[in-house]
């Protein structure tokens, strides 16, 4: 099982950027199917983005054009560059690994990495 840990979080003002990285632990990371996850007060958790081992991207509507997901398999790293950020952003965000030939979410999930856009 691939243990997961998110950091980077933090507050900034609307407009504003951070960077979320993901480290994972296990030699399989390569073969993993990586995504960034988030879950807002009250709401339910929603995917983000996602990159599979052969660096094929998806974004949620809401944040195309302003995130990129990547990773960096020889530091078993993933990572969430997120640029022009809105206030709706504010959430906690999770890394997720999912194994090869499974759809949606998969089991490993990180501790989560708190992230509030506001002035």
């Amino acid at each position: 099982q691939v243990q997961l840990v998110e950091s980077g979080g933090g507050l900034v003002q609307p407009g504003g950027s951070l960077r979320l990285s993901c480290a994972a632990s296990g030699s399989a990371f390569n073969s993993y199917r990586m995504g960034w996850y988030r879950q807002a007060p009250g709401k339910q958790r929603e995917l983000v983005a996602t990159i599979t081992r052969g660096r094929s991207t998806n974004y949620a509507d809401s944040v195309k054009g302003r995130f990129t997901i990547s990773r960096d398999n020889t530091k078993n790293t993933v990572y969430l560059q997120m640029n022009s950020l809105k206030p709706e952003d504010t959430a906690v965000y999770y890394c997720n690994a999912a194994p090869p030939g499974t759809t949606g979410w998969g089991e490993a999930w990180g501790q989560g990495t708190q992230v509030t856009v506001s002035s």
